[in-house]
């Protein structure tokens, strides 16, 4: 077993994700520039894993976060309430009526194809979640009194403001103190950080954060960029997805922050917007590196959430009680197949992901 869980009994929850939820616009085939029509769904890096916990895996789970109490917010209500995620702790804030005050974080998202890569264009100033203050929230009632199993989020939620870095930070000290596995996603994003210090106080708050973490995840770019953790000769092999650079990265991280239980991370190699090579590895202290079966050339319909998904995968598989070697599989497996449909967050069953982390194919289901 690589993390020590509570006993459900003994929990309200299972799952307890702390970030921004946007409203997406998605343009589906066409592009943002010449839309005439979006489809919208809700998504951001830590409330996608909520989802995918509660929606495919069926497990108790919560978003903590802040909306604008106007017609947008509860649009985004609306969205999470159909993903089955507990909404009791999002904070409502009274709206100004045109936005010059507080704002819903709003994200703008092309798919790629080909040649053509995805685009991104977020609208997040001073958004409701950037404003959050870590006495907001009564995190000993939370993590104490009703008890949570497993808490996520990430360095996105980090990088909202310089405020958002406070709450975090309490949030997972509160989480450890009471017992609770953190996890935590670097997803490091240079247009985040830019206007308030860039890649040096990204690692400054990383680094402080990572102390209170049991299962740090990332990809080589997260770790490098937010943690300042390199090795040195690897930089080549990592590009071409060499497991033993990975494995390399990962000892090298273990040896600074020996508080991490488990460290997992995504491969990807991007041949086209719409085809990479992908895979995962996974390392803790009882098995060393694990890694998940690689699928080369992999079809992409929809990046976005693939490694949001694969972290909900991941934890499913830890809070289950599986070898590490199967856990990240599942997380593997699922961000795949979360590839394959449009959105944020994930679409497809547990069995689903269950049949292909077990090498199963994409003949026909009848």
């Amino acid at each position: 077993m690589s993390v020590t869980l509570r006993p459900a009994s003994q929990c309200e929850y299972d799952a307890v994700s702390l970030g921004e939820v946007m409203l997406r616009f998605d343009p589906g085939a066409g592009r943002i520039r010449t839309a005439r029509s979006f489809s919208v769904w809700e998504g951001g890096g830590e409330y996608n894993v909520a989802r995918g916990l509660r929606r495919v895996f069926g497990y108790r789970t919560a978003i903590v976060t802040a909306l604008v109490d106007n017609e947008v917010g509860r649009l985004v209500e609306d969205l999470m309430l159909q993903g089955g995620v507990d909404t009791r702790f999002v904070q409502w804030v009274a709206s100004d009526g045109i936005g010059r005050t507080v704002r819903n974080g709003l994200n703008f998202t092309e798919r790629g194809f080909g040649v053509r890569g995805a685009v991104g264009v977020s609208d997040r100033g001073i958004t409701a979640m950037s404003q959050m203050a870590p006495h907001d929230v009564d995190w000993d009632e939370l993590f104490g009194e009703r008890g949570v199993r497993w808490f996520h989020t990430g360095g996105i939620c980090a990088a909202l403001s310089e405020r958002s870095a406070d709450t975090v930070l309490a949030a997972v000290k509160a989480a450890r103190r009471h017992g609770t596995v953190v996890s935590y996603d670097l997803n490091y994003r240079p247009s985040l950080w830019q206007s308030i210090g860039g890649q040096a106080r990204a690692q400054e708050v990383n680094r402080d954060i990572a102390r209170h973490v049991d299962v740090m995840i990332g990809n080589e770019e997260d770790f490098i960029a937010s943690l300042g953790c390199a090795v040195d000769g690897v930089d080549d092999a990592l590009s071409e997805l060499d497991p033993n650079a990975y494995a390399a990265m990962m000892r090298e991280v273990s040896r600074e922050f020996d508080n991490f239980q488990v460290i997992a991370t995504t491969l990807r190699t991007v041949h086209s917007a719409s085809s990479n090579d992908w895979g995962a590895l996974a390392w803790s202290r009882e098995t060393g590196v694990e890694m998940a079966a690689l699928r080369p050339r992999m079809e992409i319909f929809d990046r976005v959430g693939g490694g949001d998904s694969f972290a909900s995968g991941l934890i499913h598989g830890l809070l289950q009680g599986r070898q590490l070697s199967e856990a990240v599989e599942f997380g593997a497996a699922h961000g795949a197949l979360a590839m394959t449909t449009p959105g944020d967050t994930s679409m497809v069953s547990a069995a689903e992901v269950e049949v292909l982390a077990r090498g199963g194919s994409a003949r026909v289901v009848r």
